[in-house]
């Protein structure tokens, strides 16, 4: 039986990530390095200093991967709060508020640091529908490693097998199901080039997993 969702933010509760791209390619500008298209995919749902670790690595940077991440972060700060035009993605809401309503605990798992999660819940007064808020960047490992999801579910009170992540990026699918936890993808329109193949099912809209549609799930299936 269902008991507890564990969620993502960027891609999934807000699309940031138009915000991320450009505070990331200013930080390269920053920095002198020309990082492609399909290096910077690559990087999807992975905390942003394990990112720069990479880069520093990759590049032969001279820069601490800490340096890197201010860089990044200051960039973003500025960007996110100038933006007028970012809003919670369709039917997001309406799916959290009916879960909550339904009594399911829910948990935020996202790679993003706590101070850009804190950002996007205090603007957007998500507080009060979450029992816990877990940021990847406070962990040791970055997703796909499954610490993450592991986490949360003991956050959650729950045992895993009655718990489900929603994820959209193939990094957090597959950091979802090494931790033994039932996934649904969120292919949706802001996704670009990633792998749904590992997730238990796949969807393109939020009222494909309303409470009515999910509370019957087989979710402990660890397959």
């Amino acid at each position: 039986m269902l008991k507890a969702v564990l969620f993502d933010m960027d891609g999934v509760i807000v699309d940031t990530e138009p915000l991320h791209k450009k505070a990331y390619f200013n930080m390269f500008a920053d920095v002198d390095i020309a990082v492609s298209e399909a290096l910077y995919e690559s990087f999807t749902g992975q905390s942003t200093l394990n990112i720069c670790k990479q880069l520093c690595d990759q590049f032969t940077l001279e820069h601490a991967p800490e340096t890197l991440v201010g860089i990044k972060r200051s960039h973003f700060k500025s960007l996110f709060e100038n933006d007028t035009e970012l809003a919670l993605l369709d039917g997001v809401l309406e799916l959290i508020k009916d879960y909550h309503r339904n009594k399911l605990t829910l948990v935020l798992a996202s790679s993003a640091s706590m101070p850009n999660i804190d950002r996007i819940f205090n603007r957007f007064d998500l507080n009060r529908y979450f029992t816990a808020k877990l940021s990847g960047a406070d962990l040791q490992a970055s997703k796909p490693h499954p610490e993450i999801f592991i986490k949360a579910a003991a956050a959650s009170g729950h045992d895993s097998r009655h718990c489900m992540v929603i994820e959209d990026s193939t990094n957090g699918i597959t950091a979802a199901k090494a931790a033994g936890i039932f996934c649904v993808g969120y292919n949706s329109l802001n996704s670009k080039n990633q792998d749904y193949s590992k997730a238990d099912r796949v969807i393109s809209n939020f009222n494909e997993i309303d409470f009515a549609k999910v509370k019957d799930w087989n979710v402990g299936n660890r397959e």
